[in-house]
């Protein structure tokens, strides 16, 4: 990949000429909504521009924007500057492929019309080993280049995180459909969270959520940071050290679904990335990435949602939905905590499980417990919210994870407790609980 990387960008190096044409836009073209200069797209453009130089004098050593900020110069006609940039990055980063063939086309745009990143005659007698590896970085730019194109997300909030208990400082969420990792940080005073970083990453070979060990998908769901393995004691293709998550987690055998190994991990040396779809099942980001990454990580305490599609709220429906689940978990403790099992038992589902019980065992059970109570306290705190979707909101799920305190006229304990609500009928049912 190395090799193939310095072969076109010495080729490409042989174009140095001042003069450059204002069709030269195919590289770029996916940016507007046409191939040509328009003072829209361009002011767009410029908006552009200055969030990447936001992104980049908050995190000096963001590669991608650097990436991205010398692709919006090259889409605006500041040529000179957009070679600048590449050239800084890649002295910083010189395995990094996909700068070397966008600084070998924005080169060769100097002499001739481009029809989009990688096409060209050069390019077009590659072996096809070669053609498999330019086709994969074509893959990642596509993907990249995407983050330009979408909006604003300090206005728009991710409904996959309604809500962060005072032990969660941050939270993850990979979005599979963009190849995008977001990084989220708890805010106080119900605030929704921030977002402090987004990643470029790679997924399972399959596309689809995973069912079956082997089938090489990576799954969807709620899931959480379970352990550290560091760079020593793994093999050199998880790259600078890898996180292991509870997949399969509890609904997902419920369902049947089976595999293990669901890592967020890095990438073999000899790479900078990998292609969108390359991992075996894994969540993959660069070597740097990762670096950056790990230090918001704790295991036994981060969840990481992985799902097609993030569902984006504005601030007004994300609290009316953070402010819904909260009102039922709390309903749900009153309920408990009056005696009245019928209250009670109205919040589970017919399909409810825990360890050991179905509906039927389980209200039996709480029907006798409570019998032999005169009272109950319950107390909630450290409430997490995560949110995912199944088939769109056919299958729609929200885990609640919270510290319980109980006492009683005969018991008291105190625990960690993982509730699985499921929408049912526009009502929100407990189709799990347990630890």
């Amino acid at each position: 990949m190395k090799y193939f990387s310095l072969f076109f960008f010495c080729l490409y190096g042989l174009f140095h000429f001042n003069t450059v044409s204002a069709e030269n836009t195919g590289l770029l073209a996916s940016l507007g909504n046409s191939p040509t200069y328009t003072s829209q797209n361009i002011l767009a453009l410029k908006d552009s521009l200055k969030n990447l130089d936001v992104r980049l004098a908050d995190y000096p050593d963001d590669y991608e924007a650097s990436l991205l900020k010398s692709l919006v110069y090259f889409r605006v006609g500041e040529f000179q500057q957009a070679i600048t940039e590449l050239d800084g990055l890649i002295a910083r980063v010189p395995d990094f492929h996909l700068a070397h063939l966008i600084r070998g086309d924005i080169l060769l745009a100097r002499v001739k019309k481009l029809n989009g990143l990688g096409n060209n005659s050069i390019l077009n007698s590659l072996s096809h080993k070669q053609s498999t590896l330019l086709k994969s970085l074509l893959q990642e730019s596509q993907m990249r280049l995407g983050r330009i194109k979408q909006d604003d997300l300090t206005s728009h909030y991710p409904r996959q995180i309604l809500n962060l208990g005072e032990s969660v400082e941050h939270a993850l969420i990979v979005e599979k459909s963009t190849h995008r990792l977001y990084a989220y940080k708890r805010q106080d005073n119900g605030q929704p969270p921030k977002l402090l970083r987004d990643f470029y990453v790679s997924t399972g070979k399959k596309e689809g959520n995973k069912q079956l060990k082997g089938d090489l998908r990576t799954p969807e769901g709620v899931y959480f940071v379970t352990s550290w393995i560091p760079e020593e004691k793994l093999p050199d293709k998880y790259g600078v050290g890898a996180f292991p998550v509870n997949y399969p987690n509890e609904l997902d055998q419920r369902q049947g679904k089976t595999g293990y190994g669901i890592w967020l991990h890095g990438t073999p040396s000899k790479f900078y990335s990998r292609p969108p779809l390359d991992s075996e099942g894994c969540v993959v980001l660069t070597n740097e990435d990762f670096n950056t990454l790990k230090q918001e990580i704790t295991p036994g305490v981060t969840p990481i949602v992985i799902v097609e599609k993030v569902d984006w709220l504005d601030r007004t429906n994300w609290i009316a939905e953070r402010d819904l689940l909260l009102g039922k978990l709390e309903q749900w403790r009153m309920d408990w905590e009056s005696l009245d099992t019928s209250r009670y038992l109205d919040h589970y589902a017919q399909n409810f499980w825990s360890k050991g019980h179905n509906y039927k065992s389980w209200s039996k059970r709480k029907k006798r417990l409570a019998s032999n109570k005169s009272y109950q306290k319950i107390q909630l705190s450290d409430i997490s919210l995560l949110a995912y979707s199944e088939n769109g909101n056919a299958n729609d799920v929200v885990v609640a994870r919270f510290q319980q305190d109980y006492q009683s006229s005969n018991f008291s304990s105190e625990m960690k407790k993982r509730l699985y609500l499921q929408r049912q009928s526009q009502q929100w049912k407990i189709m799990y609980e347990g630890r």
